[in-house]
This record gives C-alpha cells, sequence and structure tokens, in this order.
C-alpha cells in the first residue's frame, strides 16, 4: 500500500476530514492521537502519544512520507524540535498556519509564523495553509443562538470564515499531489460575512429569528478575561474586530485553484453544523 501519510490533530476539526479525504484517496493513514477512545475509523494505522513531545513524534513519523501538522499550543515553545522529528522521517509537511503568518509583524505572525519558519529550516518540504478563521470557531454562540440573542462585540466585524472541510481537502491535495511545495495557500471562505450576518444566518439553520445585540467592549474584555485568564488576549482581540470593520477579512480564491470548485459558504456551513445549534 506504499508508505502511510501522519496525520496529527486527527481528532480535530480539520484533522478528522483530512483522514477522511486520505482514505477516500486510497492513502495509508497513520493518526498520533492521545488518547484510545478516538472514534477513528478502521483501517487507520492509530499511535497514542503527544504532538509537542519530540519522541512521541518520531515514533509516529517513522516510515511515513509527509504529515499534517497541527501545532496546538499558542506559544511556539517546543515546536522546533517537534518539526526535525517530524522531517528526520518525512519529506513533505502541511503545516495548518493562520493568515497573520504571511504579515512581517512579530505579533502578527505570532505562532504561526515561528512554526512556518522551523518547517522551512528543516529541509522537508514545506506547504503553509495560512486561514483567515475557522466557522467552527461560531460553535461558542451555540447556546445564545437558540435563544434568538447573541450578545457579543462589533457584530459588523466582517470575517471570511472558512469551512473546515475545505481546509481539509486543500490539506489533502498539498500532502498528495505535486506542486505545493513551498507554497502558502490563504484558505478562506468565499465571501466577508458581518457576525451580525453570521448569527442570522445560523439562526435560519435551524428555525430560529436570531440576532446580533451589540455589547460595550469593556464588558466584552472582563468576559474574555474571565474565559482565557489573559488580559492582553482579551484587548487585542476585541480591538482585532473592532479593525475588522473598516478593514474586513480578505477573500481568497485559493481553496478555489487548488480543489477546482468554489470555496463552501458560511450558509453551508450552518446548515451542516445546524444539529449543533439545536
Amino acid at each position: 500500500m506504499g508508505r502511510p501519510v501522519l496525520v496529527t490533530g486527527a481528532t480535530g476539526n480539520t484533522g478528522r476530514h483530512v483522514v477522511a479525504g486520505l482514505l477516500t484517496e486510497g492513502v495509508p493513514v497513520r493518526a498520533l492521537v492521545r488518547r484510545e477512545d478516538h472514534g477513528l475509523p478502521d483501517g487507520v494505522d492509530v499511535v497514542i502519544g503527544d504532538v509537542t513531545d519530540p519522541g512521541s513524534v518520531a515514533d509516529a513519523a517513522r516510515g511515513a512520507r509527509a504529515a499534517y501538522l497541527v501545532w496546538p499550543r499558542l506559544t511556539a515553545d517546543g515546536a522546533g524540535p517537534v518539526v526535525e522529528a517530524l522531517a528526520r522521517h518525512v519529506d513533505r509537511i502541511v503545516h495548518l498556519s493562520a493568515e497573520g503568518a504571511g504579515t512581517d509583524d512579530p505579533e502578527e505572525r505570532g505562532v504561526w509564523g515561528a512554526v512556518e519558519d522551523a518547517v522551512r529550516a528543516s529541509g522537508a518540504e514545506g506547504t503553509f495553509l495560512r486561514v483567515t478563521g475557522l466557522a467552527t470557531n461560531t460553535l461558542v454562540w451555540r447556546d445564545r443562538v437558540r435563544t434568538g440573542v447573541v450578545r457579543a462585540v462589533h457584530g459588523e466585524a466582517r470575517r471570511s470564515l472558512v469551512h473546515e472541510r475545505d481546509v481539509a481537502a486543500v490539506a489533502v491535495r498539498a500532502l498528495v499531489d505535486d506542486g505545493h511545495a513551498g507554497r502558502a495557500h490563504l484558505v478562506t471562505g468565499p465571501a466577508s460575512v458581518s457576525q451580525a450576518d453570521q448569527v442570522r444566518i445560523l439562526g435560519e439553520a435551524i428555525g430560529v429569528d436570531a440576532r446580533w445585540e451589540e455589547q460595550p467592549e469593556e464588558e466584552a474584555r472582563e468576559e474574555l478575561t474571565a474565559v482565557f485568564g489573559d488580559p492582553g488576549f482579551a484587548h487585542a482581540a476585541v480591538a482585532h474586530w473592532a479593525e475588522m470593520i473598516e478593514r474586513p477579512e480578505g477573500v481568497s480564491r485559493d481553496v478555489e485553484r487548488v480543489l477546482g470548485r468554489p470555496a463552501l459558504t458560511f450558509e453551508e456551513w450552518a446548515r451542516d453544523h445546524a444539529d449543533d445549534f439545536r
């Protein structure tokens, strides 16, 4: 059957679709997961381990030809040795990155830019999927959408959220096809949609008249600090959403160029996930 492709984050939002896509292509799959109760399909070679541990990664990568890398930490601490462990065994690394990694601003590049740098320095072929934002992030509103009111900050901020199935489909092509080495694909949805419209669309998907209620910035910062424990992150997040009112997230056609079809819309994502909001 040939050498397998290693998928890290194989039970996550994108990873489980990468696994499914590779199996559909007839590619043998090895998955690095943390727990025995992984729920992955039969036929997947499952390795229990930790993607932040170079030893676990080396064991999982041995004999593989390529790897899908999802780095789970909010910092790049420890990423270098993990990437080196991968590159000792695989020829190709496809990294789930973020749009900010493509800027010259060290703060915006953040953890994603640092991991990209590690992949470039490793000697393996690297491909970077720079995602603007996953539509799955709107699941944080699920309880509020059910009640019909989402109270949050900057409802007019416009985002080009992408369906996780599109991210995975692009990843599969980069893992199995030639021509992606050294490239950074900007992976977005097909349109920038305001947060208020996202709520309306989610409500329509489950038959609820859902609306946005604008939240004062200070209240939003306090709420985010309570959830994440980091006032700096809370301030940066609120400021970022404010910027997207005047400068909406951009829309790329990279998904269409790679897959030969348009990117899936937020309406399609909402219908696919309607049961998650009911």
